[in-house]
């Protein structure tokens, strides 16, 4: 029977692809197979030695020691797509309310309860400080061309946007009517409104800058449901008090943005909905289940994919640095599969090797022997 701990609350959905027959879980293991999460921070996380991989219920995996698992040979998945949906509403959603200043009018009546009958006449008085640009035939910036943002960038075409959409990796299904560029230049001197859908790298932390905002167009509208770290803080909330940027709609404010004028401020609602739940669950569970029988791997963020057939008698699975992958392979004998990212490799062959010599080779970080 495999253990697997929650450290959080998972979809019921998800739990039911967990065959009663082969798997438990539970919250309260302290030295399970394998892991499933959510949001709960793992950097202080002890793993066990048996646990050999961790399922995040969602794409993003900050909360999630990801390199140092890796030397410990724990396979680290996510769930790239399956609450997409539920972020591009959002992202639709902000764009709206960064434009009408729906917020501050939706305040602005509240103070109005008790005038009665006057309510009316004091609204119609009242609505044009909350004036705002209509979105159709306004230009989009969408950078990051990932799951979210060709939903985000679809959606935009089809309200009558123009969309220019910037992504530093090839893409694939982009509707024809996005404008792919190869760099931000455009997107920020050509959008009336950016969002963005990009990961927190050392490349992308704080792209939105004091420099970067100097290039766009006076009164740009920003939209943030990616990660907090995109935007330097300052830098932005200088330019609302200055007018340069009208308004900036995020899923995820700082202390110094609560109140400001031009900000929305949203909790980290972006993947906030029972269907996005349910389904980064379940893809985490098949993931999950996959790699523990089998040995596939698919979405994983430490170790290449594997699209390892589940028709097999015995199977060696080999966890390795990449620069063990010549000894691993040699050792292995008829390899099946050998693939690396970023600096670690997995190579598998159809038969029970011996998994202790394997474990001698200097880069070995796990060896599983699947009958």
């Amino acid at each position: 029977m495999f253990e697997i701990l929650t450290l959080n609350k998972i979809s019921k959905f998800g739990l039911e692809k967990l065959d009663s027959a082969k798997y438990a879980y539970s919250d309260a293991y302290t030295a399970p197979d394998a892991i499933m999460v959510r949001s709960a921070a793992m950097h202080e996380y002890a793993p066990d030695a048996k646990t050999i991989a961790v399922a995040r219920c969602g794409a993003g995996t900050n909360n999630i020691p990801v390199d140092a698992f890796a030397e410990k040979g724990i396979v680290v998945f996510n769930t790239p797509g399956a609450n997409a949906n539920g972020v591009k509403e959002l992202v639709l959603c902000g764009m709206l309310l960064a434009s009408r200043k729906i917020v501050p009018g939706i305040e602005w009546c509240k103070t109005l309860k008790g005038q009665g009958d006057a309510v009316g006449k004091a609204v119609e008085k009242g609505k044009s400080a909350f004036v705002g640009p209509e979105i159709k035939g306004k230009t989009l910036g969408v950078v990051g061309l990932g799951a979210i943002g060709r939903l985000v960038a679809d959606a935009a075409v089809a309200l009558g946007m123009r969309v220019i959409g910037y992504d530093p990796f090839p893409v694939k299904g982009v509707n024809e009517a996005v404008e792919v560029v190869s760099d931000l230049a455009p997107i920020f001197a050509e959008s009336d409104y950016i969002t963005l859908h990009a990961p927190a790298t050392a490349e992308t932390k704080g792209m939105i800058c004091a420099q970067s905002i100097a290039s766009m167009k006076d009164g740009v509208r920003i939209l943030n449901f990616a990660r907090g770290d995109l935007v330097a803080s300052d830098d932005l909330l200088a330019a609302l008090e200055s007018g340069k940027v009208a308004a900036y709609a995020t899923d995820f404010p700082t202390d110094a943005m609560l109140g400001a004028d031009g900000v929305i401020a949203i909790p980290h609602l972006g993947a906030s909905t029972p269907e996005s739940e349910d389904n980064c669950a379940i893809m985490a569970a098949e993931q999950l289940t996959a790699y523990i029988e089998t040995g596939a791997i698919r979405n994983s963020v430490n170790f290449p994919n594997a699209p390892l057939s589940a028709d097999f008698t015995a199977r060696t699975c080999v966890l390795h640095k990449a620069e063990a992958a010549e000894a691993v392979a040699a050792a292995l004998g008829d390899v099946v599969f050998a693939g690396e990212k970023k600096g670690f490799g997995y190579t598998v062959a159809d038969k029970a090797a011996d998994a202790a010599a394997l474990e001698a080779i200097d880069g070995v970080v796990r060896v599983r022997v699947l009958l």
